[in-house]
């Protein structure tokens, strides 16, 4: 049995290796598609269908995540993270399996298994709606605060009174409308998951932005786009959202 396989990853070297062991190692496996970003995906998932996707998690527009907003996603779905945190939750409420980075032969061994057992028993492809109900935090829809811990001292930040947040050096920040600036304990992955979409986006890798800490907003070289914030916030990071990601945030923005 042919496994027609689409490899969504957006970092080169982890695509080729995952490719090599995928063709190397499962004779049935056909790949048939790669993309690197959720826009390349979707207009991929527009033409063609796959009986399996092996989907990273971060891409460089988005998340997975953004691809099941927008398009029913066909075919036996394994997740590959770097982060063994909230998405695996997720990943085992419906979807074949998860596979945590740096790829090991026999967790793919296991996933291909899956896949074959799924397509011979003709399983439903991935529920996205129980995924989406599986990230979120227990009780509520969205985090309301962070509790931050300085020394002896534990801090609440409420939600709304953040303007952004980013990551440096291995460390990830919250910064407030009152220019007050705090360390995470999580990485920008696990939170994004938490915080309501409609308020913030992640503009790139390593920055989450809240709507209402923009003031400005203009053109760059290579179609990017740089963010000038209001008034009395400092900007630790850099505010530019790469050219890939451009179509998704002005559509959040024009929301």
């Amino acid at each position: 049995m042919t496994i027609k396989t689409l490899v969504i990853e957006d970092e080169p070297r982890a695509r080729k290796n995952l490719i090599a062991l995928l063709e190397e190692n499962f004779p049935d496996i056909k790949i048939i598609g790669e993309t690197g970003s959720v826009r390349e995906t979707l207009a991929w998932m527009k033409e063609n269908e796959a009986d399996a996707i092996f989907m990273d998690v971060e891409l460089s527009d988005g998340n997975c995540f953004d691809i099941f907003r927008h398009i029913e996603v066909k075919g036996q779905v394994v997740m590959t993270t770097a982060y063994d945190n909230y998405a695996v939750k997720a990943f085992e409420v419906n979807s074949v399996d998860y596979l945590l980075k740096p790829i090991e032969i026999e967790d793919l061994r296991r996933a291909v298994s899956r896949i074959e057992k799924n397509l011979h028993n003709e399983s439903p492809s991935i529920d996205f709606k129980k995924v989406m109900e599986a990230i979120k935090p227990s009780g509520e829809s969205y985090k309301d605060r962070f509790i931050i811990r300085l020394n002896d001292r534990i801090v609440p930040v409420n939600v709304r009174d953040i303007a952004y947040m980013y990551s440096e050096a291995k460390n990830s920040y919250i910064v407030t409308y009152e220019d007050t600036s705090y360390v995470l304990d999580e990485s920008l992955d696990t939170v994004e998951a938490t915080l309501d979409p409609n308020r913030f986006f992640r503009i790139s890798r390593s920055c989450i932005i809240a709507e209402d800490s923009i003031e400005s907003i203009s053109k760059l070289l290579g179609g990017r786009l740089r963010i000038s914030l209001k008034k009395g916030i400092s900007c630790s990071t850099e505010m530019t959202v790469s050219r890939a990601r451009v179509p998704m945030f002005l559509s959040w923005l024009e929301k």
